[in-house]
């Protein structure tokens, strides 16, 4: 007489009422996965809503909802399964466990912590978010460095504790003799993370000494840019043509450095040369006209000097130098824009022109 089946029934020593349990766990973590992620996104938005910054429940909720989704599931799928078995044992020997249990328990351990780094991660971006709001909305240009450098430490320090928890819970490494091992190769360790030390306390140096800050247009070596980012072993430049550059704090500190940002004023200098056919009389008014303009151009000072400087190969050689009120950029190319036009208008007005490199051939019989 064949036997009826029913939920006691046991396959591969599970019955069929714990493979059902385990089925409805999962749909059903399935079906709650996103409310019940969104409910805890805003039970944890509530830590940091009065000082959000005016980034809100809907960028906290993009950054959050997926890792508590799988933290969720993962904790539905453990739930399921607790009282099942593992019936096969691929070892003959009664002091082994059961490799494919321990490899399911070591695997789903894992799995959840990596689930909770990763919902601590995005919290940390978070509040990287909201510093970096509220660093936009001062004046001081010390925090838009400060909080970048502070997020990518701790980052960092995550980084180092989720793996010590993982040797220790995963790979049941002893955590105390591993950091006595790296005290005792400590030296070799710095030995050979020498340069990576030097960027770090350059980093350090930046920040203390305070050569420059984010936003700061500066030359180091043969790299001219603004500073966007100052990093655990890096600061980022943009170039003038727009490329970016990432430079070792090391060398931005043992280099020469120019802050072009604290200069108060931009000197601008050049020659132009005017033709032999020019007269005294038309350089003194030429030279006068110049220098009246640029002393009273609204965007310089009253230094600037414009004075005839010699006899060049193929023309007459004003010198013309002058100060830009202002450190930045933009303001110094579209000031010697404007006093470019003048001049050229000023040399038109006094019957003269711009010379160029030419050569004088006389025949004689």
């Amino acid at each position: 007489m064949e036997k009826s089946i029913s939920l006691s029934t046991e396959i591969l020593s599970n019955s069929i009422q714990d493979y059902i349990w385990f089925i409805v766990a999962i749909i059903v973590g399935l079906a709650i996965k996103k409310f019940v992620s969104k409910y805890l996104s805003k039970l944890l938005f509530k830590i940091f809503k009065n000082n959000s910054s005016n980034i809100g429940l809907e960028k906290f909720d993009e950054l959050l909802t997926k890792p508590i989704g799988q933290f969720v599931m993962l904790s539905m799928i453990y739930i399921g399964s607790r009282h099942m078995n593992f019936p096969i044992d691929w070892s003959n020997s009664e002091e082994n466990e059961n490799w494919i249990k321990l490899l399911f328990n070591k695997g789903f351990v894992l799995l959840y912590i990596y689930s909770i780094f990763s919902i601590i991660l995005k919290m940390i971006d978070y509040i990287g978010l909201v510093l970096h709001k509220r660093a936009a909305q001062t004046e001081n240009k010390m925090d838009d460095q400060l909080v970048p450098f502070i997020i990518e430490i701790t980052k960092i320090l995550l980084y180092v504790f989720t793996l010590f928890i993982i040797m220790g819970k995963v790979l049941n490494i002893n955590i105390t003799a591993l950091a006595t091992g790296l005290g005792i190769g400590g030296v070799a360790l710095a030995m050979a993370s020498k340069e990576s030390l030097e960027n770090l306390l350059g980093s350090f140096t930046i920040f203390f000494d305070q050569p420059f800050t984010v936003g700061d247009t500066v030359t180091v070596g043969n790299i001219t840019g603004t500073v966007e980012k100052v990093g655990f072993r890096s600061t980022r430049i943009r170039t003038f043509d727009k490329s970016l550059v990432t430079v070792p704090n090391k060398k931005m500190i043992d280099a020469e450095l120019d802050n072009l940002g604290e200069r108060p004023v931009r000197r601008v200098k050049f020659n132009i040369g005017l033709t032999y056919e020019t007269s005294a009389e038309q350089i003194k008014s030429i030279v006068a006209d110049i220098q009246k303009m640029i002393d009273n151009h609204p965007k310089t000072n009253q230094d600037g000097k414009v004075r005839f400087q010699e006899f060049g190969s193929s023309s007459l050689d004003l010198l013309i130098i002058y100060f830009v009120n202002s450190p930045k950029w933009d303001t110094l190319i579209d000031v010697r824009e404007d006093i470019n036009y003048q001049i050229m208008e000023i040399v038109k007005k006094h019957k003269s022109d711009f010379a160029f490199p030419s050569t004088t051939v006389y025949l004689q019989k």
